[in-house]
């Protein structure tokens, strides 16, 4: 079997937490990576103790480790393209959004974590101001969940009209691509908005029938990562990884009492 060459096969860069239920964060990320034809790279954030069903506790690591781990990444790699996940602090915030610009990586995709999808929220209060002023400028695009992009926004959204409008005012304020994600409207149909340079994507698609949804957000913004480093324009991407989340929903195995994302190549590979 032939080798290929470093220059085909593009190096993407989680930014996250450790989850020790392997569906979200560096795991999930990784898998989807892997499921995409790319060289999946850490920088942990925090460990987790959590499951598909809770968060126990959460340990971030320091600002420097951090800071280290995407230094000692980019000596060795040429890094297409970076994604954050669970950042925690202000501290690890502002250290991410330095060491983005102190090594020039050239496509960053910040998933804005701040609240998982049972409610809890997972970002420091103090932590949020750090993340709007100092990493989403720095930022291609940023994918706001339906909470997210309200605490974004400052005001409730209530139906995929008002997302559109939340996307544009993201995307405006903060000059950066913004795709919402309507996946927690409720609706038989699940509308996504992408918002990229005064243009407005709208993608309409049926609701797949999924019992668990834990680690959609991740598997997204993983997926239009990888989508971008492989060279594909964001409408492209967008489209892509919103069909790669539903692919793995919809091969989802039972896992014990859960059904986690499961990310079968062969399951992705026209994604690719």
């Amino acid at each position: 079997m032939s080798r290929l060459s470093n220059a085909d096969i593009p190096v993407v860069l989680t930014v996250s937490g450790s989850d020790s239920g392997g569906g979200t964060g560096i795991q999930g990320d990784l898998k989807t990576f892997a499921s995409h034809n790319v060289f999946g790279a850490t920088a942990i954030t925090c460990i987790t103790a959590q499951n598909p069903s809770k968060i126990n506790r959460i340990e971030p690591l320091s600002p420097d480790l951090v800071t280290a781990q995407i230094a000692a990444v980019s000596e060795a790699f040429p890094i297409s393209a970076a994604k954050t996940g669970l950042l925690y602090t202000a501290g690890i915030i502002n250290a991410v959004a330095q060491a983005d610009i102190a090594q020039g990586i050239p496509i960053l995709v910040v998933d804005p974590v701040m609240v998982t999808s049972a409610g809890k929220r997972v970002l420091k209060p103090d932590a949020v101001d750090a993340l709007l002023t100092g990493l989403l400028p720095a930022a291609r695009v940023v994918t706001p969940n339906l909470h997210e992009a309200e605490i974004i926004c400052g005001h409730p959204i209530g139906d995929p009209s008002d997302l559109a409008k939340a996307a544009q005012k993201i995307s405006e304020k903060y000059d950066v691509a913004c795709i919402a994600n309507g996946g927690r409207i409720p609706g038989e149909t699940v509308v996504d908005i992408l918002y990229d340079e005064g243009q407005l994507e709208i993608h309409e698609a049926p609701r797949v029938p999924a019992s668990e949804t834990h680690g959609c957000g991740c598997a997204f913004s993983a997926a239009l990562a990888a989508n971008l480093a492989n060279g594909q324009l964001m409408k492209d991407a967008f489209i892509n990884a919103i069909n790669y989340v539903r692919l793995a929903l919809e091969s989802a195995p039972q896992v014990g009492p859960h059904s986690p994302l499961y990310y079968r190549a062969e399951s992705s590979a026209s994604m690719v």
